[in-house]
């Protein structure tokens, strides 16, 4: 079996997955249509290139647009007679000097990372429940989650509230939708380029992370099949950590690694 692949079976399955254009949302399309599933998924760019399985169908879609994502789900529900996986993905936010960040743009992030989510979660509701299966939302992450996240506060609020909602539908849902959050760390694709930096930056985060390296965007979608497959039929409310065993106490001195 290759780092590429996985056992989980998701044959007959619709899921959804906001984001999915490139990135890490692109990495879980392809895995979940690499397992068996029907993959919708939305953007507000079209794919830079095709994706390699017909089974993912990509639309235009402005998830802060609690209109136009009611009539998407329902677009999507109809093929199978339901939804059985949505993996809210889409986020983001960039660097911000919290002393005069406009108004404006903390209300964008704040939309984009938790707002939607949160609609999102409530509108499919009625797509996965009266089925055989329990239904399964994913959310996606980050540890700005649980830590300091300067030049980033809005970001790492909206997060942390995605994170606490996760728990709480997972609780107030029980047995009829399953909700868990994957919990990512630094990870490198397409879109990270020069975010990390040059190689002596890259380097110097690498060295902190106690895997040594970045996280890949498959590992990230591996573990999102996971959380949604039925094989984790009693996992709900959990917080899969993704990033390599964290980050190395800086009061600590770090061993060689030679």
């Amino acid at each position: 079996m290759s780092a590429g692949q996985t056992r989980f079976d998701f044959s007959d399955q619709t899921v959804v997955v906001t984001g999915g254009s490139r990135g890490i949302g692109r990495e879980i399309c392809e895995a979940f249509a690499a397992a068996g599933a029907r993959v919708f998924t939305c953007s507000r760019r079209a794919p830079e290139k095709p994706y390699s399985s017909d089974a993912i169908t990509c639309e235009s879609i402005d998830v802060r647009d609690p209109e136009a994502t009611a009539a998407w789900l329902a677009r999507c529900a109809e093929p199978g007679g339901g939804i059985d996986v949505l993996v809210n993905n889409a986020g983001g936010a960039p660097p911000t000097d919290a002393r005069n960040v406009a108004p404006k743009l903390i209300n964008k992030i704040l939309e984009l990372n938790l707002n939607a989510p949160l609609i999102l979660s409530s509108q499919v509701h009625a797509h996965m429940t009266g089925r055989e299966h329990a239904g399964s939302i994913v959310n996606i992450v980050s540890i700005s989650s649980h830590r300091p996240t300067p030049t980033g506060f809005a970001y790492g609020a909206a997060k942390a509230g995605l994170m606490n909602a996760t728990s709480s539908l997972a609780v107030e849902w029980g047995g009829d939708v399953r909700v868990n959050s994957v919990v990512c760390g630094l990870v490198e694709t397409e879109l990270s380029g020069d975010h990390y930096g040059d190689a002596d930056a890259k380097k110097a985060i690498t060295d902190s992370i106690p895997a040594g390296r970045f996280a890949r965007g498959e590992e990230v979608a591996h573990a999102v099949l996971f959380l949604a497959a039925r094989d984790s039929s009693y996992v709900s409310g959990a917080a899969l950590e993704v990033y390599g065993g964290g980050e190395w106490p800086p009061t600590i001195p770090r061993p060689s690694r030679d």
